[in-house]
């Protein structure tokens, strides 16, 4: 008999770059969690720690192994060099 897998949850994360700062700042309103970082990649990580971390208290029965995270990510567009 076939274990069911558990229901996926989709964590979103909104991420905003900062050119000043030359980072990502993001947020995840579900857990809540955020961060800053470099790199998308990079902030996903930082913040799907703290969503796993944060997982117990702000959806407790849902596993780790469920989780999802989506990234919505926002960056002005620069004009190209003529």
């Amino acid at each position: 008999m076939r274990r069911a897998l558990p229901k996926p949850v989709i964590f979103t994360i909104t991420a905003t770059w900062d050119s000043e700062a030359n980072v990502w700042s993001g947020h995840c309103d579900d857990t809540p969690a955020a961060a800053d970082a470099p790199t998308l990649d990079q902030l996903m990580d930082r913040i799907g720690a703290m969503a796993i971390d944060l997982l117990p208290d702000n959806h407790p029965g849902v596993e780790p192994s469920s989780v999802f995270l989506q990234i919505t990510a926002l960056r002005d567009i620069e004009p190209a060099a003529a």
